[in-house]
């Protein structure tokens, strides 16, 4: 069970969700530097000054502190780089939002390596998503505004089935980004390049299908 934050009436946190906050960002980048296996309890409480016991008291277990980063993880980067889609058009808001992907990928790959970590820890111990699962529909939310304006300025072609294209087209992009973000800890900076104009032709692929022509 994630422990939610709560506010006084003054707006502002407690003491004791101002810990939990700490620990939290502290536990995220220990997993991000890291990695999520390598990272005990015992780290994060010397990390963050407080004894393990501690910690157990705001979560139970490791795997919820790693699904309260991935909750903390995904906000940042849908408020940085998803949240405000800049373009004159439908389409270049789409454009836009597919090359977040490139953006966060040059500028942050350690984001798709933990995720990459992060899915086949979970899933090997089937955690509780539900909240994880449920701020993702906020990109799609983004996504479908941008579709839906570039339908009514004509800069989009009608995708028969909207929301599998989104997330075959996403999951493309997503897997892609981790295995290459993955590979990145063994190639040189001429390999990083290289990388950068495969995820760029994937995006181009997927664009091309929805400019109007």
């Amino acid at each position: 069970m994630i422990v939610k934050l709560s506010k006084r009436g003054n707006g502002r946190l407690s003491i004791k969700d101002a810990k939990l906050n700490f620990i939290i960002d502290v536990a995220t980048k220990l997993f991000l530097s890291r990695g999520i296996a390598s990272v005990t309890i015992k780290d994060i409480a010397n990390e963050v000054g407080l004894g393990e016991a501690t910690i157990y008291r705001y979560f139970s277990k490791k795997q919820n502190i790693v699904i309260a980063s991935a909750m903390k993880l995904e906000k940042e980067v849908f408020e940085e780089f998803f949240l405000s889609l800049n373009g004159n058009d439908g389409f270049e808001k789409i454009r836009n939002f597919y090359y977040s992907f490139l953006d966060i990928f040059t500028n942050h790959s350690e984001f798709y390596k933990f995720i990459s970590e992060f899915d086949s820890i979970i899933n090997a111990e089937d955690g509780n998503l539900s909240e994880y699962e449920s701020a993702l529909g906020n990109f799609y939310k983004i996504f479908t505004l941008a579709y839906s304006e570039g339908l009514k300025d004509g800069s989009v072609k009608e995708v028969e089935n909207i929301e599998m294209f989104y997330l075959t087209t996403t999951h493309a992009l997503m897997g892609l980004s981790k295995k290459l973000a993955l590979d990145g800890k063994i190639l040189n900076q001429d390999s990083k390049f290289a990388q950068i104009d495969e995820l760029k032709c994937l995006i181009e692929v997927i664009l091309f299908r929805l400019k109007t022509l």
